[in-house]
């Protein structure tokens, strides 16, 4: 074989994911994974009962359709109104994918070409990179610092050029919580209609908004056109091993995310896909008690890492709390969450893998706070090692 190496050197420093990483580490040691954002406890047993049904019943066992079944796309299509009062025509506005990740690949590898610059939040989602990166496209930061992690608008502004195509949102932002308020997301929208831009923003957890409101940004004056928007079953109904997603956006921009999609999965998660149309009927009273106990689990989870010795920074949604570890004097992240399941028996993950400049995060950790509160309890309670 030649000595040209085996992996795509566009994917060069990608490697395991970090999530994958610290999982391993957690079943290794036998610690508390606080890493990986995945409930201990399944959604809602009806749910669940929905797919044992479409499983006897023989729906979704074959291949699906390419787009997804039209219950699931009506469901989505419906939520949409419900929730935003926004209108979508299941048909040809819709797209179930396998997860808002495989959404995100077919919309990155669509929509951008070779050359062509995309600006995202910093400290990013890391498959964000991975598919900017699979695309041919150049990622372009722009770094949300501690404590706020509020994005700079007038950076923004500086950092657009001639080769950018994209926009890259993430609201509520995942690692750091934030949620961009209605006065923020308009200045952004007026720069995507500004400089004729496109806006892929990542919405997987709109129903955990602990203070503040989300809103799509589609549904601004001038946006719908240029917006694709992507959610996922998973965080909102707590079956994240399912994998179903989906991409909403006006016809033409839906066509064009559909022709890469196609070529991933094709398609997935056939009888799932009637379960999760049944999960968006769920009256309002769910959705409302589902945030209102991950609001009580932040609370108690941040509680607890404050008593710890942590620098907390209060997420306003996600269920993840991103920490600063400099009152312990300790200054390295990665090397710290390494070496927390042997001194503390809890992983964790750090957020500078999650940047370009990994001295912009180097001393942040990020906890999830989407377990058991026995579980929550014990973590903080062995976690209260540190400051011994």
């Amino acid at each position: 074989m030649s000595g040209r190496p085996l992996l795509n050197r566009r994917l060069d420093g990608l490697g395991t994911t970090i999530f994958a990483e610290m999982s391993a580490l957690a079943t290794a040691t036998g610690a508390i994974n606080l890493g990986q954002g995945f409930p201990d406890t399944d959604g809602p047993e009806s749910v669940r009962e929905a797919a044992v049904r479409a499983l006897r019943d023989g729906r979704g066992n074959q291949y699906p359709p390419g787009p997804g079944i039209p219950e699931l796309r009506t469901a989505i299509s419906d939520h949409q109104r419900r929730f935003y009062d926004l209108s979508l025509d299941p048909d040809t506005d819709v797209l179930v994918t396998a997860g808002a990740t495989e959404a995100i690949a077919a919309a990155m590898l669509a929509l951008l070409e070779p050359g062509d610059e995309v600006i995202a939040f910093e400290p990013f989602y890391d498959s964000y990179a991975a598919c900017i990166a699979m695309a041919g496209a150049k990622r372009v930061p722009l770094t949300l610092r501690a404590p706020s992690f509020r994005p700079n608008l007038d950076e923004l502004r500086a950092k657009i050029t001639p080769r950018t195509r994209l926009l890259l949102l993430n609201t509520p932002h995942n690692p750091t919580g934030m949620v961009l308020t209605a006065e923020e997301q308009s200045a952004i929208a007026a720069l995507a209609i500004e400089h004729d831009l496109l806006v892929v923003t990542d919405e997987v957890y709109e129903h955990l908004v602990y203070e503040g409101t989300h809103r799509p940004i589609a549904a601004l004056p001038g946006m719908r056109e240029r917006t694709v928007s992507i959610s996922s079953a998973g965080k909102t109904f707590s079956f994240t091993g399912w994998k179903v997603g989906w991409v909403m956006a006006d016809a033409p921009l839906i066509a064009a995310v559909r022709t890469a999609k196609q070529y991933l999965t094709y398609v997935s998660a056939g009888p799932f896909q009637y379960a999760i149309a049944e999960a968006l009927r769920l009256p309002n009273a769910y959705f409302d008690g589902f945030r209102t106990d991950l609001r009580r689990k932040r609370d108690l989870l941040g509680d607890g890492l404050r008593a710890a010795g942590f620098e907390v920074y209060q997420p306003q949604g996600t269920y993840f709390i991103t920490t600063d570890i400099a009152p312990f004097g300790e200054k390295d992240a990665y090397a710290f969450c390494r070496a927390l399941p042997e001194r503390c028996g809890v992983v964790a993950v750090p957020n500078s893998v999650f940047y370009d400049d990994p001295d912009a995060g180097r001393s942040q950790v990020r906890f999830t706070f989407c377990k058991r509160d026995d579980v929550l309890h014990d973590a903080t309670s062995r976690l209260q090692r540190l400051a011994s």
